[in-house]
């Protein structure tokens, strides 16, 4: 186990597994496994530059713009048993992690910037990979993941995240997972994100290892601010089926004023960034602003007084979620849902380990 201490943050601490008794086992395999296996657990680098980036160069900001509990997470959460133990996988700025006084809660995530927040605030946190958590098998007696897999630039590694939700719990434990939704109740939010074109797409050239952006790349525009989803109103709400098949992964050869979910050959756009506008006089509170400006991974906008960061989304199609989950023998499917732009899902473990 390596420990890696972060400034001013006593109880913090990253885990890198390894190897080791009470901590992960990593079952014995074929070569072509444990090759399969490393790919999946290697960040690409779209994720480390639009996602784990610029949470850390944002995270103040971010934080101070998450404080309301999404309702239907809040009622999953309040409805587990006394003295749970909760794992929340990709726990933000925790604002669920004391949502339920009678459980206990453990987080993490992959931003330090974000879980030293968390630990300023006395929560139990650490830095982990979402693809890779350093808990024990059977660990926790629930676990969620609030708008974190959409962040997943390969439908391995989603794969791979809902697996290790599943893993960590015990057997009859609940898992919770929300994802943004292509199906967009007000589509004009579409048009304020910029979509993934065919030539960037193009340059994933395997599982969890996609190429450093090429001079011939698209550039990033600084684009109108979008305000962030949440799984909001009643949480009596009804919950509606889902159907139909799900979209694959989509590489957008173009994409019109008129229609901006389908390309050329007629499937779904999913793949985008989509800005945060951090204000000028909160660019510098973290240090990263001017290196990005400087490395291209961030635009100035000076109308709005804002540094503009793109983050990577892959926004999931109708019944994407379960077509993830299908393949699993150790979970099923207790309640499916879309909220608010939102598709949700609750696991519940059906095997011990």
């Amino acid at each position: 186990m390596k420990e890696i201490k972060v400034k001013d943050a006593s109880p913090l601490c990253t885990i890198v597994p390894d190897i080791e008794p009470g901590i992960r086992q990593t079952a014995t395999g074929s070569e072509d496994h444990k090759c399969s296996s490393m790919c999946v657990k290697s960040t690409p680098e779209i994720e480390k530059k639009y996602v784990h980036r610029v949470y850390d160069a944002i995270a103040p900001h971010f934080s101070s713009t998450r404080f309301a509990k999404w309702p239907k997470v809040a009622a999953f959460l309040e409805s587990l048993s006394t003295g749970s133990l909760i794992l929340d996988a990709g726990c933000g700025n925790g604002k669920y992690l004391d949502l339920n006084s009678s459980c206990y809660f453990i987080g993490c995530d992959i931003s330090p910037s974000l879980i030293k927040i968390c630990a300023d605030k006395g929560h139990e946190v650490l830095v982990a990979d979402a693809v890779n958590l350093p808990y024990r098998t059977n660990f926790g007696d629930a676990a969620i993941s609030i708008a974190v897999l959409h962040h997943l630039s390969t439908e391995d590694r989603r794969k791979q995240a809902i697996e290790e939700l599943v893993r960590v719990v015990k057997k009859g434990g609940l898992v919770l997972i929300t994802v943004w939704a292509v199906e967009q109740e007000d589509k004009s939010l579409l048009t304020k994100w910029t979509p993934l074109a065919e030539k960037y797409v193009e340059e994933w050239i395997g599982p969890g290892s996609p190429r450093v952006r090429g001079p011939s790349s698209p550039t990033l525009e600084s684009i109108p601010e979008t305000e962030e989803n949440g799984l909001g109103g009643n949480p009596k709400v009804s919950r509606e089926s889902l159907t139909g098949n799900a979209q694959h992964s989509a590489c957008s050869t173009s994409q019109n004023e008129d229609d901006s979910l389908v390309s050329e050959d007629g499937r779904s756009q999913q793949e985008y960034f989509v800005p945060w506008h951090l204000p000028y006089h909160r660019a510098e509170v973290s240090g990263a602003s001017a290196s990005a400006l400087a490395n291209g991974l961030a635009k100035k906008d000076d109308k709005k007084g804002a540094v503009v960061y793109n983050r990577y989304y892959h926004v999931f199609g109708e019944g994407e979620l379960e077509r993830l989950v299908s393949g699993m023998g150790n979970a099923v499917i207790v309640d499916k849902f879309y909220d608010k732009s939102n598709w949700c899902i609750v696991l519940e473990k059906t095997i011990q380990g």
